[in-house]
């Protein structure tokens, strides 16, 4: 089964990873690219988002398309990365989202092929 993990980055998790000092912050660069290579057999595609910032968002209606800068929402949470998985089911995906040592939030859905 097919899953994607939305990666959730919080103002507070920002401000941390911000406040780091370098060899901190590769310390914990590290642990996601260890966590990617545990998981590497499961994971079909992966991507780092740009920040919320850069975002256009498109709004269709019958009166055609309104075209804004920024994100959807206007949050104190944005998704910054994602990662396509293939898994026997739910519990797996649920299995790998538990050692995700970066974002406090993932956000799981099941994704059609």
């Amino acid at each position: 089964m097919k899953y994607v993990l939305m990666f959730v980055e919080t103002d507070e998790y920002a401000r941390e990873l911000a406040g780091l000092g370098e060899a901190e912050r590769e310390a914990a660069y590290e642990k996601v690219g260890q966590w990617f290579a545990a998981h590497a057999a499961k994971i079909t595609h992966h991507a780092h988002l740009q920040p919320a910032h850069t975002a256009t968002t498109v709004r269709l209606g019958q009166d055609g398309a309104e075209i804004t800068d920024g994100p959807f929402v206007e949050g104190k949470e944005v998704v910054s990365g994602y990662v396509e998985v293939e898994v026997a089911d739910l519990d797996e995906a649920i299995a790998m989202t538990r050692s995700w040592p970066a974002c406090p939030i993932v956000e799981l859905r099941p994704a059609s092929s």
